[in-house]
């Protein structure tokens, strides 16, 4: 269907859209017209995707003498490709309605694992290995030595796409991961490179957070994207996180002992370099004379992971004498490692700001903030000049010199907390130095400076007043929508106690409780003895869940539960995890039934579906802190409550309830589909806690169903199913409120019926 919104025609390539859909076009229009940043949160199942970029390229194609780009983030692989899909959908419909003039370039950009085709680079086994397979062959200096001696390997792939110069070009097209990798392998070209070439030419651009978020990653990849553009945050309820993740360093006796290592090896090619080839050392120091900003026109290949935090205008100065010469640095950087071996010796738990930090290395190791602030630069030319290819193997010396620029460039906004032992084993040493970022804000502002628009949207944004403050960006729309349904298709209730009417909890002073244990089983035997097909459940941590389960082995309750459906179990080990959802995925198909039991925060609740038959019940054991001991966590809540004035127990409400309501979300996909989710902890009836529960959870959430116990939950759970069971009509005609709207309904609505008039 075609619509008109304002002075923009919206292609849309179905023949009905959900009214939510529509209001958020026009709340995305708004932020667009405005030229301003947004907050949207969208119920999960709704055609989020497809709302956002029928809208954005629509209004591309609007203002041809004025386009905007698109950039898509998306946190994984797979919400990469589903994404990709939905705009390939999209752009059929747009060119058999246009023509060639609806014609885009829409590409997705992932890492060299994802997207080489060279069988011997893909050999390695990690993406840090597969990386360095691709420097050892296509490196500047290596393609120069082959092409004196054909025994030096390259890349066969590289060569043929540098040979085709100005003509590698990729038709217009909207290209997933797999596309790209078929169009190399016809071509003989490399997808990677292609991909990253065509990057400042395509009108759609989908890849990862870390692209835009991690400075080191978006130095290189981002840097040339135009201001016109428009970004968007896809799933980004924790999108503060991420930026956090970005600017923290964590460094381990392992990592100074590997750097240790690195030095040495740097060394002797340094001694190589004098005896054979002197004058390019000599090169680099008069290079580094004139400033970093001279070297930064590399090869494509050469281009190494960015400075992870400088500004532009540090770039222009001269390198400090005193790490000119090539001995000289290697000289600081052994004495800032003899220096962090020297602090991880502690016994006591240790937290310092950037500043004092800084002063103590200076006084005790002589490097001032000036120099610490350049080494990642000046380890990276240094790499060049030596020609080392193997950078997996230089990985820790690399996080030195990470963590060594950040703490010589932030005053603000970081704590250095030094722990000799991790507190849920302080029996085991294992000291660790971590450079912790607690202002997410460093991260995301150079994109919201930069960008026209930035769209953070997802189905858990609430309370949605709380991430302006923690991102610290003023949203011209911030807006929160609720789901329209034809029948009450989803079921949320609070379990506050079992059947004996002994309370549930997993509060720290309850969780080991027998009766809370045997109770969240009974609830779980009874239900599966009711619910059809999957039944997931979500525990707060992998020790509660092994605790539990253990005990629930030992009582008999797990056999009893397996008498009805079989168990798998998530763990730590991403294949193990990748086999037990598929095989209970099988037994849902079969019609054996299944329950799956999975962790909050982990990569199952941030990132799998349990739509349809996969997921007809999910029970979140608990409310899903995080470990509130944690020193890390502490220092940032004190940032918090000191910078954006954020209670503490605000915060830990708000990014515990967002992360339950992103594992009870996984079970509803579509309107046509239906589950129920029970919250079983007595802490979810308060109303400060439920509060901050998405609109469109609680506005399902009646009060009869605030307090139950396992019996109460277990009959309102037969009346579900049964009302389940019944046809509907799915367009909501009959109910006097539609659901679906057709061309018809939305030319009245431009008309000024507005939506409430039509039924």
């Amino acid at each position: 269907m075609k619509f008109q919104m304002d002075d923009v025609t919206v292609y849309f390539p179905y023949d009905h859209i959900y009214p939510e859909q529509y209001a958020y076009m026009l709340e995305l229009k708004r932020a667009l017209d405005a030229r301003g940043h947004c907050l949207l949160e969208m119920p999960t199942g709704t055609g989020k995707t497809i709302a956002l970029l029928s809208l954005i390229t629509s209004y591309t194609l609007s203002k041809p003498y004025n386009p905007v780009k698109l950039i898509y983030c998306t946190r994984t692989v797979h919400e990469m490709e589903k994404t990709l899909a939905e705009l390939k959908l999209l752009h059929k419909y747009q060119v058999q309605h246009l023509g060639k003039q609806a014609e885009i370039l829409a590409i997705g950009l992932s890492s060299r694992k994802n997207l080489c085709v060279n069988p011997d680079v893909l050999a390695a086994e990690n993406r840090d290995s597969v990386d360095a397979a691709c420097r050892k062959l296509t490196a500047s200096w290596v393609r120069a030595a082959a092409i004196g001696n054909p025994n030096v390997p390259s890349c066969e792939f590289f060569e043929q796409f540098e040979r085709a110069g100005e003509g590698t070009v990729l038709p217009p097209g909207v290209y997933t991961l797999q596309d790209l990798r078929a169009f190399g392998k016809a071509k003989g070209w490399c997808p990677y490179f292609l991909a990253r070439r065509m990057v400042e030419a395509a009108n759609v651009v989908v890849y990862s957070y870390q692209y835009l978020l991690d400075p080191k990653v978006a130095g290189i990849i981002s840097k040339e994207l135009q201001k016109e553009s428009v970004v968007v945050f896809d799933e980004a309820h924790n999108i503060d996180n991420v930026c956090i993740e970005a600017l923290s360093v964590s460094v381990r006796r392992q990592t100074l002992e590997g750097a240790r290592r690195n030095l040495s090896k740097m060394q002797q090619e340094i001694e190589r370099f004098k005896a054979t080839d002197a004058g390019r050392l000599r090169q680099e120091y008069n290079r580094l004379v004139e400033g970093l900003a001279q070297g930064g026109n590399l090869p494509i290949t050469d281009a190494w992971l960015q400075n992870p935090a400088l500004p532009d205008d540090i770039l222009k100065e001269a390198v400090p004498g005193n790490i000119r010469k090539a001995d000289h640095f290697l000289h600081v950087l052994r004495r800032l490692v003899q220096y962090l071996e020297g602090r991880l010796e502690t016994e006591n738990v240790e937290k310092e700001l950037p500043v004092g930090f800084v002063n103590s290395i200076n006084t005790q190791a002589g490097i001032d903030q000036k120099t610490l602030k350049f080494c990642y630069d000046r380890l990276h030319s240094l790499m060049m000049t030596l020609e080392i290819t193997d950078t997996d193997e230089f990985l820790h010396i690399q996080t030195i010199c990470d963590f060594a620029t950040l703490v010589g460039t932030y005053a603000r906004g970081f704590s250095i907390i030094i722990e000799p032992f991790d507190e849920r084993m302080p029996h085991i040493p294992d000291p660790v130095l971590q450079l912790s970022c607690h202002d997410a804000s460093l991260a995301i502002k150079p994109v919201f400076d930069r960008f026209q628009s930035v769209v953070i949207t997802s189905g858990t944004l609430s309370p949605i007043d709380l991430y302006p403050r923690l991102l610290n960006f003023n949203p011209v729309v911030s807006r929160s929508f609720t789901m329209s349904l034809t029948r009450e298709c989803i079921c949320p209730m609070v379990l506050t106690r079992g059947s004996d009417q002994l309370p549930v909890s997993t509060k720290f002073d309850m969780r080991s409780d027998l009766g809370v244990v045997r109770n969240y089983g009974r609830l779980l035997l009874e239900m599966v003895s009711v619910v059809p097909d999957g039944v997931v459940c979500f525990f707060v941590s992998y020790s509660y869940m092994d605790g539990i389960v253990n005990s629930w082995n030992e009582s008999g309750i797990l056999k009893e539960i397996m008498q009805h459906k079989l168990v798998f179990i998530e763990t730590q080990d991403v294949v193990e995890t990748t086999l037990a959802l598929d095989n209970y995925r099988k037994a849902c198909d079969c019609g054996r039934g299944a329950v799956f039991f999975s962790v909050a925060r982990g990569k199952v609740a941030e990132g799998i579906d349990f739509d349809r038959h996969y997921g007809r019940l999910v029970i979140m054991y608990g409310v899903p802190f995080q470990y509130t001991l944690s020193k890390i966590l502490l220092a940032r809540l004190e940032y918090l409550r000191e910078t954006f004035q954020i209670k503490e127990g605000d915060f830990l409400t708000f990014d515990a309830l967002r992360q339950a309501a992103q594992c009870v979300g996984r079970v509803i996909r579509s309107k046509a589909d239906y589950g129920m989710m029970i919250f079983a902890d007595k802490r979810y009836s308060r109303h400060d806690k439920r509060s901050k529960l998405p609109g469109w959870i609680l506005s399902h959430l009646r009060d009869a169903h605030l307090n139950l116990s396992t019996d109460m939950a277990l009959h309102i759970a037969r009346e579900f199913l049964r009302k389940m069971a019944q046809p509907y009509d799915r367009t909501g005609g009959s109910s006097g409120r539609k659901t679906l709207l057709s061309q018809d309904d939305l030319e009245r609505m431009g008309q000024g019926i507005t939506y409430e008039m039509l039924f």
